[in-house]
């Protein structure tokens, strides 16, 4: 497959499309409103850019590659950054073995041309200077236009986008003119229970059933207290408490015997202060001999 394409006699070199072992479990709803989002319906209808918002570690973007994935299209992913430039976002000169300049499309303008799915991650640490460089992109126009390249690139008609936007305080303010391009907003919230369990068991398939609940319990009870530790820093958790568990133990540990509970639940203890910080220890549930 060629990864070279010709616009106005302006050659382009493409990027590689992402594949990434990400699946989204629960919250149906909010695949759907992605999947609505990008749904075109007459022939005159244009799809929506719909904006992924919530706080860190909530799983905003295996998300957004899900939904992506569901249509059966390549995947683009662009890290935004507050570095991010116009032409990072564009058509980037490069100089060439010969030593000549070539022109290579980034992965937004790459998703353009194919007809895939980019997927802007972290948009809100971009500045307004890059992000009008997407403004025609993201309304009826769908074309960008590159200074650097001096070409104009339009959208092929399967193509799609989203952003997804951290709810803390190091990101910038989206301008106006942006806001409205990016809609609708699907708000992502810290998952159920139960939901929150079948996530560390997928990315955790070799964890005990103890140390999910544990880690699920220790997770809802943050969540009540209006922590922000996500179901990404419990899988962090999970993994660093096996690790030292199997560094203590030097096998795989047993699944009933007392003693392995409780050496479970000191692993644990350890592994979440030293990935969250002392305080965050109270969070986790006492081991079941403290409780008689």
């Amino acid at each position: 497959m060629s990864r070279t394409i010709a616009i106005d006699d302006v050659t382009l070199h493409l990027s590689h499309p992402d594949e990434l072992p990400m699946k989204w479990v629960g919250q149906k709803e909010l695949m759907d409103q992605i999947m609505a989002a990008w749904l075109v319906v007459n022939p005159q209808d244009l799809p929506l850019n719909p904006r992924l918002i919530g706080k860190p570690g909530v799983g905003k973007t295996t998300l957004a590659y899900a939904a992506a994935k569901k249509l059966n299209r390549e995947v683009y992913m662009f890290q935004a950054t507050m570095d991010t430039r116009p032409e990072d976002l564009l058509v980037t000169p490069v100089i060439s073995e010969a030593g000549k300049i070539q022109y290579v499309a980034s992965s937004i303008v790459t998703a353009m041309i194919r007809g895939g799915v980019a997927i802007l991650d972290e948009g809100n640490r971009m500045s307004e200077k890059s992000w009008a460089s997407l403004a025609p992109l993201l309304d009826a126009r769908r074309y960008v236009e590159s200074i650097v390249a001096g070409v104009k690139i339009q959208a092929h008609s399967d193509f799609r986008i989203c952003a997804t936007m951290n709810d803390d305080a190091s990101t910038f303010e989206l301008p106006e003119y942006i806001h409205s391009r990016l809609q609708p907003q699907v708000f992502i919230d810290f998952p159920e229970r139960d939901e929150e369990k079948l996530i560390l068991a997928q990315n955790l398939p070799f964890a005990d059933e103890s140390i999910l609940d544990y880690v699920v319990d220790f997770l809802q009870m943050s969540h009540l207290a209006q922590e922000r530790y996500t179901v990404r820093d419990g899988i962090n958790i999970g993994r660093y408490a096996i690790k030292l568990l199997s560094t203590q133990r030097k096998l795989k540990w047993p699944r009933r015997l007392p003693p392995a509970a409780k050496l479970v639940h000191q692993c644990l203890d350890q592994a979440i202060a030293l990935i969250l910080g002392q305080e965050a220890r109270g969070y986790l549930p006492p081991p079941p001999d403290a409780e008689s």
